[in-house]
């Protein structure tokens, strides 16, 4: 657990996938046949706790819904990229826009499409359903499923390592 503690010190950066992550993997369809996306607020929360405490966030999102861009635009998560097949590309770019290496990149994700970008990161982790091979190559994984809280986990785990999940510049933790 040290060993873990001590790679969370060093994460500036949080990456995300969305469909089993922050959404459930199981979700209805709508009319056009398409997986309607789900949101945790207590990931919302957490998201913007780690963005008003200066930690760099992104979603790298094989999934083209316009509703979960709106989602995470509201939380004023500035890098979202969605509709890729091929994660390292929009990685390298959010890291060339905001300054870190991959070492101190945290990324969640769940599914074979993460593997890659998993591989290449300084901290990968998943959620409790994710599938065997990402579950492998995990340095954490959340006792949480995908969908119901575990973006929320993972981020007050490196915010607790850092001594920076509550204090008085905290998300609404602050008088306002």
């Amino acid at each position: 657990m040290t060993f873990v503690k001590d790679k969370l010190k060093n994460i500036k950066a949080l990456v995300f996938d969305i469909d089993g992550v922050l959404s459930l993997d199981t979700s209805p369809l709508n009319e056009e046949g398409d997986p309607m996306r789900t949101a945790n607020v207590k990931d919302g929360y957490a998201l913007r706790n780690a963005m008003n405490m200066g930690y760099h966030v992104a979603i790298i999102t094989g999934g083209a819904v316009e509703r979960v861009r709106l989602r995470y635009e509201k939380l004023g998560v500035p890098h979202i990229y969605m509709g890729v097949r091929d994660k390292v590309q929009p990685l390298n770019d959010f890291m060339e826009k905001v300054g870190v290496t991959a070492d101190q990149v945290l990324y969640m994700g769940d599914d074979l499409i993460d593997y890659k970008i998993m591989s290449l990161v300084g901290f990968p982790c998943c959620p409790s359903d994710a599938v065997h091979e990402i579950k492998e190559i995990s340095l954490y994984i959340s006792a949480i499923k995908g969908g119901e809280g575990c973006g929320r986990d993972v981020i007050e785990q490196v915010m607790r390592a850092q001594d920076t999940w509550i204090n008085d510049k905290s998300y609404y933790w602050r008088s306002t």
